[in-house]
């Protein structure tokens, strides 16, 4: 299966949270919170949302930091995905 979005809506697959820090520190599991850097998986095509245009300016394959509470978790194929409107994304990592 495939996941299309539609309108403005962009699905990120988050990025894995590092296990240990830089300086060498493991940190535990259970305090660890999911990280908000993501990897855009599909794009809508964007076009007119609630009367106003909308241009997309992500595209497939960017990193990006996305708002904490934002978006609808949905698991499919045993993988997770996140369903974002394109204004929840914060920005683009280049």
């Amino acid at each position: 299966m495939k996941l299309e979005p539609l309108g403005d809506r962009v699905v990120l697959k988050q990025l894995v949270a590092e296990e240990t820090t830089k300086s060498g520190i493991v940190l535990p599991g259970q305090n660890k919170e999911k990280p908000q850097q993501a990897e855009v998986i599909a794009v809508g095509p964007g076009g007119m949302v609630d009367g106003k245009e909308v241009a997309m300016q992500v595209k497939v394959g960017d990193q990006v930091i996305f708002s904490k509470y934002s978006g609808t978790e949905v698991k499919l194929d045993d993988e997770e995905f996140i369903i974002v409107k394109q204004s929840d994304i914060l920005a683009i990592i280049k």
